[in-house]
């Protein structure tokens, strides 16, 4: 599943670029997401719970931030695996002065299966609209 999309963050791109790699921020912005332990460098453990449809189920995965081009683009990539499926991720976010603050673009694919996957995909394509758009006002809090 294709994503993309667009979100403005009141802040300058420098700092808009530092709170989307501070895992604090990270861990208190995704849906779900339980705890996020530094692994390595720009990599992460990840433990979350989710909920789709009559389905809930623990996740455990990895976030990973590669590409980076401070304070320009960086690219994201999480994956996770549960009883319920597993769901894999990778958006290149790019940011622009814009205004008073920053433009903060999105592209990515979304790939999801197991039991997980067969709640549908227009379930499945607003649930991940949501997740986002709750990612991103945490992020501007």
């Amino acid at each position: 599943m294709k994503i993309s999309g667009s979100y403005f963050l009141p802040l300058p791109p420098e700092q808009a670029y530092q709170r989307l790699q501070d895992p604090e921020i990270l861990a208190g912005a995704m849906p779900g997401c339980e705890s996020l332990d530094k692994i390595g460098e720009d990599e992460y453990r990840m433990k979350m719970k989710m909920a789709l449809a009559s389905l809930s189920g623990n996740f455990d995965g990895k976030v990973r931030i590669t590409e980076q081009s401070p304070p320009n683009s960086f690219k994201l990539m999480v994956e996770g695996s549960g009883k319920v499926g597993f769901m894999k991720g990778e958006g290149l976010l790019k940011f622009t002065p814009k205004d008073t603050g920053t433009e903060v673009s999105y592209e990515g694919d979304v790939q999801v299966g197991g039991t997980i996957a067969a709640v549908g995909q227009r379930l499945i394509d607003g649930t991940a609209k949501m997740m986002i758009k709750r990612f991103f006002d945490k992020v501007a809090a």
